[in-house]
């Protein structure tokens, strides 16, 4: 099967909503051990949606950047932490689809392999005989503990030049686990430390990071005309990113409004919140809120999948509002999720009540070196001021 002879796509976002209610009967012991339950896990295979951006060869959808933010924004609505993997694993699958087409082979040879990502070059890579030895340690290592393949970012030794960034394709199971997963947020994620010592890397499985991220070049033949692997990395990992964040400001309104009936404000005359102005401007600027982290969410998949059918080039100001919807998302989803954490009193710091769990784990997104909403709207200042941008991550 080529590229271009797709199977059906079936409606994913509506088979992510048919997993909230599993997901959420789950979301206590997920927190509680750190990782993702194992009917979860089944879930996601049984509905194909860790199939969506998987190629068409090997049995995948190759969905557009729109659906994908869908699924996962559903998906954080239900659980934070597993909207979250599912964005790594988003992720993960589109860098794999960058290797050459040998290694593709071997990685899709189960279309339902989950595949974790890195950014941060934390590793060291040595040329040696057909390959690497690859050496680093990489804190955050989303996913891991369910992958097949982690996609790691490091450095190459280039001898008489400087070390240049890599993307390097390994089997999960080669990878040293530390679990030292032990957070106030998003600890379902079990976002251990990973170690590499002395592990050979064939050459196939390295990929220069610059022309991938900066001119789009990549070293697969058969992935070279699909529209989902003719995007830039960074704007493409920044639409998904946030509708993390969205779908979490979307699961606070959710979890206000099933408490609302019935609750009073307690040292006052109000028997009922519900019929209390402060409410009422509670819940109106919270949902004005998520309505603009919305709208930074939908035009960057938009935009990504806009280009992506005419193949028309990115500008460094279009990389850059890539960078800035995602913070901005950021910002105006935790803003969101934040007055309503306030408005839900004192009883919502039990452990059996979503928002505070919620309001955790959107602390903790909004601290993500690559979301913070403060990182990116600066970026996106150096742009529109005519500077060069201070990252290579755009």
């Amino acid at each position: 099967m080529t590229n271009t002879e797709a199977p059906p796509r079936p409606e994913l976002a509506g088979r992510a909503t048919e997993l909230v209610d599993l997901i959420r009967k789950h979301a206590g012991w997920q927190e509680e051990n750190r990782v993702l339950h194992k009917e979860v896990l089944q879930g996601l295979r049984d509905t194909g949606l860790l199939k969506m951006r998987v190629p068409v060869r090997y049995g995948g959808y190759e969905s557009d950047t729109s659906t994908v933010c869908d699924v996962i924004a559903e998906l954080a609505r239900a659980d934070v932490s597993v909207g979250w993997t599912m964005n790594t694993w988003m992720i993960g699958c589109w860098l794999a689809g960058l290797f050459p087409d040998e290694v593709q082979d071997e990685i899709f040879a189960d279309p339902d392999v989950r595949i974790g990502n890195s950014v941060s070059p934390n590793g060291m890579a040595v040329p040696t005989d057909g390959g690497y030895l690859l050496n680093g340690r990489w804190p955050f290592s989303t996913g891991i503990l369910h992958s097949q393949w982690f996609a790691h970012s490091a450095v190459m030794a280039v001898e008489g030049g400087d070390p240049v960034p890599v993307v390097i394709a390994i089997p999960a199971a080669d990878l040293t686990i530390v679990d030292d997963w032990h957070t106030v947020g998003m600890r379902g994620t079990g976002s251990v430390t990973t170690i590499a010592e002395n592990l050979f890397v064939p050459q196939a499985r390295v990929l220069p990071m610059l022309p991938l991220i900066l001119q789009n070049q990549h070293l697969s033949e058969r992935n070279a005309d699909s529209p989902v692997w003719r995007v830039p990395f960074s704007p493409s990992a920044a639409a998904l990113a946030g509708a993390v964040a969205l779908g979490t400001a979307r699961a606070a309104r959710e979890a206000f409004f099933e408490r609302l009936p019935g609750r009073k404000i307690t040292y006052t005359n109000y028997e009922l919140q519900v019929e209390a102005p402060l409410t009422h401007l509670q819940v109106a600027e919270a949902a004005v809120k998520l309505d603009e982290a919305e709208f930074h969410v939908r035009r960057a998949a938009g935009r990504l999948d806009a280009k992506a059918r005419t193949g028309e080039p990115w500008t460094m100001e279009e990389r850059a509002v890539a960078r800035m919807d995602m913070g901005a998302a950021t910002l105006r989803a935790k803003e969101s999720v934040d007055v309503l954490n306030t408005a839900s009193g004192g009883s919502s710091i039990y452990s059996h009540v979503p928002m505070q769990r919620i309001e955790r784990d959107m602390q903790t997104i909004s601290l993500h070196g690559v979301l913070h909403p403060n990182t990116n709207l600066e970026l996106y200042g150096r742009v529109l001021c005519g500077l060069e941008p201070n990252t290579y991550l755009i």
